[in-house]
């Protein structure tokens, strides 16, 4: 019996979405840094009046973009193996 109240429970659905959200804001969150570093080392570029501030800038985007990656999957481990928090 148990096994059929999880099922009913709305706080297991709200549990998968949840997770479901930590992966989308993951392959959201790269690209985006990606891009931002980018865009913002062109417009330097633009103020200086030089060429090659847009690459050091989407190196910092990779970077910030992978930052994150790894601070949102040690979260993500260190919830299973404590369990997700009541």
């Amino acid at each position: 019996m148990p096994e059929e109240k999880a099922k009913d429970d709305p706080q297991t659905g709200k549990k998968s979405w949840v997770e479901a959200e930590k992966y989308i804001q993951l392959g959201a969150t790269l690209p985006a840094a990606t891009v931002i570093g980018w865009f913002l080392g062109s417009l330097m570029d633009k103020w200086l009046g030089t060429h090659w501030v847009k690459i050091a800038g989407l190196f910092v985007g990779i970077a910030a973009g992978f930052v994150q990656l790894v601070r949102v999957a040690i979260a993500s481990s260190k919830e299973q193996e404590q369990g997700p928090p009541e």
